[in-house]
């Protein structure tokens, strides 16, 4: 399946670049969420949240109420994920709260799933070199993925996993890669970073793994 990614920053969509450099910008919300209404799921990332600069809740509460969605980005409590579910967000991306000190936070997590059930629950693992990257993919840690799949499997029903180095560049995914990462779970198993082809999506689809697409969508490469 292919879910449209809807990034935010400073109130517009954007393409960031391995989530840095800033390719492409709109403002024309009522455009992309027309384009997109006819996907069973869109992915919305509130970038400037991630990184703790601010937040886009009052655009993310208008695309959910529209759009069916699975909500990331400076996601921290069981209170503010509740509200994303209350106001119509079907799924929410929990990611650098996994994490204390360095370590994966199992205590945490379960606490979440106690709360909210573990349905809602989708668990970032987002990857740069080998190791998962946290506070909106500016801070590493010497987790890996697999490292949070084996202790936070208990608790979510679906992994979203980025793989950083090829985010935004429409160079492909590595499909060695991710191959690897679906036979650790069994749970659902989301993957963004890169994919730009339909041929792409249809082998992850294959595999039993969901795409996020961003940058091929906007850029026109892949038809919305």
């Amino acid at each position: 399946m292919l879910i449209p990614s809807i990034d935010l920053m400073g109130g517009k969509i954007v393409q960031l670049v391995q989530g840095e450099k800033k390719a492409l910008e709109f403002d024309d919300f009522d455009y992309w969420i027309a384009r997109f209404s006819k996907y069973p799921l869109v992915q919305v990332i509130d970038l400037d949240a991630a990184r703790g600069v601010g937040n886009n809740c009052a655009i993310v509460a208008q695309i959910v109420r529209r759009l069916p969605c699975q909500v990331g980005g400076g996601i921290r409590s069981a209170e503010t994920a509740q509200k994303l579910l209350d106001a119509g967000a079907r799924r929410v991306i929990f990611g650098s709260v996994l994490l204390k000190d360095g370590e994966i936070d199992t205590e945490y997590s379960a606490a979440l799933a106690t709360s909210l059930g573990s349905a809602p629950l989708v668990f970032a693992l987002d990857s740069r070199g080998g190791r998962v990257a946290i506070d909106g993919w500016r801070k590493g840690t010497a987790v890996t993925a697999f490292d949070m799949i084996r202790a936070l499997e208990p608790f979510c029903e679906t992994f979203l996993y980025t793989h950083i180095d090829t985010e935004g560049l429409m160079g492909g995914i590595p499909m060695d890669v991710v191959s690897e990462i679906r036979k650790a779970t069994s749970r659902r198993l989301v993957v963004a970073g890169g994919i730009k082809t339909q041929q792409e999506i249809d082998s992850l689809d294959g595999l039993g793994m969901d795409a996020v697409v961003g940058m091929a969508l906007y850029s026109g490469r892949l038809s919305a």
